[in-house]
């Protein structure tokens, strides 16, 4: 049966992203090369695997489809900061947007390259994933980083995001102030 995954902040092609988030890889290639690996292993063509944004930079558009044509899975677009056009008119199996909702065994998950505080459904159990901040800024009970800095440069599916929401104390600021006007 095929699976739902998840990444962000790829970056392939990215040089500097290797010293900016100090990324254990001693090139650009290497790195190229450890991530596509680990997508591979993880994704199976039959999968679905949403891109949360910052797929590649700096990567010509020979390169770029190289690139693409070699991970598997059915790949989907969230738009990040760092998405030139060539990045959007890969062939995606959706247009790229912004913002998507999607429910995965049976639970509303909202994409978003950036961390909210507060998101359509979030009363009624629905999750948001998010990337850009390559693991610095921490999830929460219902909100978690989906990007390969925080998950070992692999994609990861709802189970292990929710795994850790789970166990996470953090709770958004709109359900605490939605907690505390019920409760007066």
């Amino acid at each position: 049966m095929p699976q739902t995954w998840f990444t962000s902040d790829t970056h392939f092609g990215h040089a500097n992203v290797i010293e900016y988030s100090n990324r254990p890889f001693v090139d650009i290639q290497a790195h190229d090369e450890a991530l596509i690996a680990a997508w591979n292993a993880r994704v199976a063509n039959s999968d679905e695997i949403w891109h949360l944004g910052d797929f590649a930079l700096g990567l010509d558009a020979t390169a770029l489809a190289r690139v693409f044509r070699r991970l598997h899975g059915r790949k989907h677009l969230i738009v990040g900061n760092h998405d030139a056009k060539a990045v959007l008119r890969l062939p995606w199996s959706s247009p790229p947007r912004q913002m998507h909702e999607i429910i995965v065994e049976g639970r509303r998950v909202v994409l978003c390259h950036y961390a909210m505080r507060s998101w359509r459904r979030i009363h009624k159990g629905a999750v948001h994933l998010y990337g850009h901040t390559h693991g610095t800024i921490p999830g929460t009970r219902h909100s978690e980083d989906a990007g390969v800095d925080a998950w070992d440069y692999a994609p990861v599916i709802l189970s292990d995001l929710l795994t850790r929401m789970a166990v996470n104390t953090r709770i958004e600021d709109e359900l605490v102030s939605a907690s505390a006007s019920t409760s007066v």
